[in-house]
C-alpha cells in the first residue's frame, strides 16, 4: 500500500474571490473536502463544484487520483442543478469551463467569439412572458458564479484575457437592453450589482466598473429595495440597503469633492452623470426609508428601540444623515461663493458662469428630499436657502428647465423673488410651438380692417381657429404675431378700448 503524502492546497471561492487553505492526505476523498467547505462556508455539498485544471473533480475519487499536488489551486463554483432550465445551465457551464481554460493560460481558438455566443444564447432563451420562469432563468447566471468567473478573467495577467473579459461583460450589459423586454430588465439588476461589487475591489475608477455602475443606475428605478436581502429557496431576490449604500456613499463623496473644487476653480468638474447616478441610487433608498413602518417619521437620531430590520441598517441610516449634513454645508459655501461672484460681476469685474452651477439645483432637490427623512433637517435646509436667496433665484432663472420637477421649490416660494417665481411658473406650462401652418391665415386691407376681419372669422370653420390667427396686411411685408398685435391695436382704437391684455 502506497504511503499517503500530506498536502496543502488552496480553494478559491469564485463568489467572493477569497481563498481557503486546506491540509489533507493525498488519500482523502474529494467529498471530504466538500464537507469541510460546508463546515466553513455553510454552502451545502450538493451545491458545490470543485474545478482543477479545467476539470470537475468527482466526489468518490481521492486527491491523489485527481492529481492534486502540493500548493495546488482549486476553484469552487456552483453546481449545475437539475431544473427546468437545464439547457441554460449547460450553456453557462460551458462558458465557465472555457474561462477556466483561459485563466490557466491555454490557447483556445475563437475564445472571445465563443464566450459572446454563449452569453447571447443564454439571454435569448429568457422566457419573455412568465415572470417567475424568467427570474429563475436569470438567476442561473448568479448561482453558477458566472460574474465572478468573468471578473477573474478580467483580472488575469495572461495576455488577452482582460480584453476578452471586458468585451464579454460589456456584451452582457448591452444584450440586457436589446434582448430583454423592459419589464424584465430590472431582473438583471442583481447580476449587474454583482459585477459592480466584484469590479469595485479592483479600482473605483476602473472603466468597466463605471460602465456596470451606469447600467445599474436606470434599473434602480424599478428594482425592489428593502432593508435586508431575502435568503429563501425562491429565485426571487430583492436588493438590500446594505448592497446599494456603498454606491450612494461613493457618489456623494464625488459630488462633495466636486463642490469643493467649484469653490476655487472655474474649470469644469465632475459630470452630469455623477449627479444623475446619485439621484437614481438615492431614490429607492429614500423610498424604502420613508415608507417603512418600523419607525415613525421623521427619524430621530440616534436611533433607539427601533424595528429589528431597521437596526440592522442603523449604520446606513445614520451615515445618510451625515452625508446630508456634509453636502448641505458644502452647498452653503458654494451658494455663498456664487453670490460673491455675482456681486463682482455687478461691480464691473469680468466674470463667467461656473460650469458646476448647472448641477446645483439637482443636488439641492436631492438634499431637500433627504431632509424630510430626519427630524429638524428640513427646517435647517430651508433656513440655509433663505440665507442664500440671491443665489437660489439666479439658479432658478438660468438653470430651471421645463422637463424638470420644480414642485419642491413651490413648498417655500416666498424665498424667491418675482423674476424667479415668474420663470418657475412659465416652466410649468407646456411649451408652445409656433406653427404658422396650423394657424388661420387672414390677408387684410388695412383700410377695411373691421369688415374684412369679421368676414374672415365668420366664414372660417371653428376648428381652423384653434391653432391661432396668422394676419398679414395687403401690400405690406410684415407678418406673424406682430401684425396680429397691430390688428388688435386698431380694433381697440375703433372701439375706444384703452387697455388690451396680450397673452
Amino acid at each position: 500500500m502506497a504511503f499517503a503524502s500530506r498536502l496543502q492546497f488552496f480553494v478559491r471561492m469564485i463568489s467572493d474571490g477569497k481563498s481557503l487553505v486546506f491540509q489533507a492526505n493525498s488519500s482523502d476523498t474529494v467529498r471530504s473536502v466538500h464537507e469541510r467547505i460546508q463546515l466553513i462556508t455553510g454552502i451545502p455539498v450538493i451545491e458545490q463544484r470543485l474545478i482543477y485544471k479545467g476539470k470537475q473533480l468527482q466526489c468518490e475519487k481521492s486527491l491523489a487520483e485527481c492529481a492534486i499536488q502540493n500548493d495546488a489551486g482549486l476553484h469552487l463554483v456552483g453546481r449545475m442543478q437539475s431544473t427546468g432550465h437545464s439547457q441554460a445551465w449547460q450553456i453557462i457551464d460551458d462558458m465557465i469551463y472555457l474561462v477556466f481554460r483561459l485563466c490557466k493560460g491555454e490557447t483556445v481558438p475563437y475564445a472571445l467569439k465563443t464566450i459572446r455566443t454563449r452569453i447571447s444564447e443564454y439571454l435569448s432563451m429568457t422566457p419573455k412572458d412568465d415572470g417567475d420562469a424568467a427570474t429563475g432563468h436569470l438567476q442561473i447566471f448568479m448561482s453558477s458564479s458566472a460574474p465572478a468567473a468573468l471578473v477573474m478573467l478580467y483580472m488575469s495577467p495572461i495576455r488577452g484575457n482582460k480584453e476578452h473579459a471586458e468585451e464579454s461583460i460589456r456584451h452582457f450589459l448591452e444584450l440586457c437592453i436589446i434582448e430583454l423586454p423592459k419589464s424584465l430588465r430590472s431582473r438583471c439588476a442583481p447580476i449587474v450589482l454583482e459585477f459592480c461589487k466584484l469590479l469595485r475591489r479592483i479600482a473605483s475608477h476602473d472603466p468597466l466598473y463605471l460602465s456596470c455602475w451606469s447600467s445599474l443606475g436606470p434599473m434602480m428605478e424599478v428594482i425592489k429595495v428593502q432593508w435586508v436581502s431575502e435568503h429563501t429557496e425562491s429565485v426571487k431576490r430583492a436588493i438590500s440597503i446594505k448592497e446599494i449604500f456603498p454606491f450612494v456613499k461613493e457618489l456623494a463623496g464625488k459630488l462633495s469633492k466636486d463642490m469643493e473644487v467649484s469653490l476655487i476653480s472655474a474649470a469644469s468638474v465632475g459630470s452630469w452623470s455623477d449627479v444623475n447616478d446619485f439621484t437614481m441610487f438615492l431614490r429607492p433608498l429614500r423610498t424604502v426609508m420613508s415608507g417603512y413602518k418600523g419607525f415613525e417619521h421623521p427619524i430621530s437620531l440616534p436611533m433607539e428601540n427601533e424595528h429589528h430590520d431597521v437596526l440592522l441598517c442603523k449604520e446606513e441610516v445614520e451615515s445618510l444623515y451625515h452625508i446630508f449634513v456634509d453636502m448641505l454645508k458644502k452647498m452653503d459655501k458654494c451658494l455663498s461663493r456664487m453670490e460673491q461672484r455675482l456681486s463682482a460681476k455687478v461691480s464691473g469685474e469680468i466674470e463667467i458662469a461656473h460650469p458646476a452651477w448647472s448641477r446645483y439645483l439637482t443636488i439641492l432637490k436631492e438634499l431637500n428630499a433627504i431632509s424630510k427623512l430626519y427630524l429638524g433637517s428640513e427646517e435647517e435646509f430651508w433656513t440655509i436657502l433663505s440665507m442664500r436667496k440671491r443665489a437660489l433665484c439666479m439658479l432658478v432663472v438660468h438653470y430651471a428647465k421645463r422637463n424638470d420637477d420644480h414642485r419642491w421649490l413651490l413648498e417655500h416660494k416666498d424665498i424667491m423673488d418675482f423674476e424667479s417665481r415668474r420663470h418657475l411658473v412659465m416652466m410649468m406650462f407646456p411649451e408652445v410651438k409656433e406653427d404658422f401652418e396650423e394657424q388661420h391665415e387672414m390677408l387684410i386691407d388695412r383700410s377695411q380692417l373691421l369688415s374684412e376681419s369679421f368676414e374672415y372669422i365668420a366664414n372660417a370653420e371653428a376648428e381652423s381657429l384653434h391653432g391661432g390667427i396668422f394676419m398679414e396686411f395687403k401690400n405690406e411685408e410684415a407678418t406673424g404675431p406682430g401684425v396680429c398685435a397691430s390688428g388688435l391695436f386698431w380694433f381697440a382704437k375703433l372701439f375706444s378700448i384703452n387697455k388690451i391684455l396680450f397673452l
